[in-house]
Formats: structure tokens, sequence, C-alpha cells
């Protein structure tokens, strides 16, 4: 675990030097908690969904439910991270978690308890394949994350072709993508209908962009 975590501290000094500053946020037990970024995607650094002081989410507790400050669930950025993986917007990159015990666990019965999450708004990475070509996605000593994907033609300046005319082709390919790239260190995407089973929008020239992380 200990080179990870060296990994991490070596990513946050470089993000500081480059101005990408971390956000955090303290949200009370029952509560909800949104996680927003304004550009990319949000990968969260720590959380705790316990208790390690008697002051916050204190009010209108009692003495009992504030007493133990020692209070900690070592899986709460597993947890939290699965869950942003499930409902992200790729578009905003905004979730809302709900904190109950039944997603948490209970790590301390009888206290008063507060998630504290800490997260940076990490940049995406892009590619773009014309129809009939091949690229590979490659994330060196990281893994692959698929954010989205899609199969179609949504401009007139992106692989500029006499068959490209309609700027409204969609096929959404983020769950066949994720199914195969998901955890790799690299894949191989190929833009062709029989890659993807289908040809959402016949006689018009296609591209396959995908947006994805290296995590």
């Amino acid at each position: 675990m200990l080179p990870q975590n060296l990994n991490w501290i070596a990513l946050l000094i470089l993000l500081c030097r480059q101005g990408v500053d971390t956000k955090r946020y303290f949200t009370c037990e029952g509560g909800s908690v949104p996680l927003s970024c304004d550009w990319g995607y949000i990968k969260v650094v720590t959380a705790n969904y316990g208790r390690t002081d008697h002051t916050t989410c204190s009010t209108g507790r009692s003495l009992h439910q504030l007493t133990n400050i020692d209070c900690f669930q070592e899986t709460s950025v597993h947890v939290m991270s699965k869950r942003l993986c499930v409902i992200i917007d790729v578009m905003e990159e905004r979730a809302v978690l709900f904190l109950v015990n039944s997603v948490f666990s209970d790590p301390c019965v009888g206290t008063h308890k507060y998630l504290d999450v800490s997260y940076l708004c990490l940049p995406f990475r892009k590619s773009v394949m014309c129809e009939g070509s091949q690229s590979l996605i490659d994330c060196g000593n990281g893994v692959i994350w698929i954010h989205h994907a899609n199969y179609g033609w949504r401009d007139l300046v992106t692989c500029p072709h006499k068959l490209a005319t309609s700027p409204d082709c969609y096929s959404h390919q983020t769950r066949s993508l994720r199914s195969s790239c998901n955890g790799k260190t690299s894949c191989q995407l190929n833009a062709s209908n029989g890659s993807f089973f289908s040809d959402p929008c016949p006689d018009v020239h296609k591209y396959l962009e995908v947006m994805y992380s290296c995590i």
C-alpha cells in the first residue's frame, strides 16, 4: 500500500503546483453531499464515514453520541468511488450521495457520524477515431476508466467526409467500452459498425469519440 500512497502524494504535489485545488466537504449522518467539478472528473482522495472530533455535526446531539472520536470506516474511499462511477453525470460531473448506514455500514453503533471527503477535479483524456480506423489508448502504470463513448457524428468538423451529412448521429457505447477496457493498462479501439454490432446512421460517415481517464 505504501508505494500507492507515495504515488498519490507525488500527484497531489504536482497538481498543487499546477493550481489544482483539493475540495473538501463535511456532511452529517443522514444528509447528502454534492460533489461537483466545473471541468474534468471527480477523483476521491480521502474519505471517512465516522467521527474524529467532538464538534463536527454536534448540534442537538447527546454527549454519548459524540464521545467516540476514533470512529473510522476504512472502506469509505472505495464506497465513494464506486457510487460515483454509477451515478456520475458525464456532462457536469456532479453526484449526490445519500448517507445512510446501509450504504457505508455502521462502523460505530451509537455514535453520530459524518462524512469527511476530499476530492480533486482531474482532466479527461480524449481519443477520436474516424470510421474504419483503429487506436490504442494506453495508461502506462495506471488503468483505464471510460467516462463516455459515442459512435456517430456530432459536428461538421471532426472527420470530414462526403458522407458526413448529419451532425445528429448518436450511439452511446459507454457501457460496451467499459466492459472491454476498464481496469486494463491499454485497450485497442476500433471505429467500425462491426465492433458495435450495429450501424446507428446508415450512409453517414461516423467516428468514435471516447472520454477516459487513467487511475
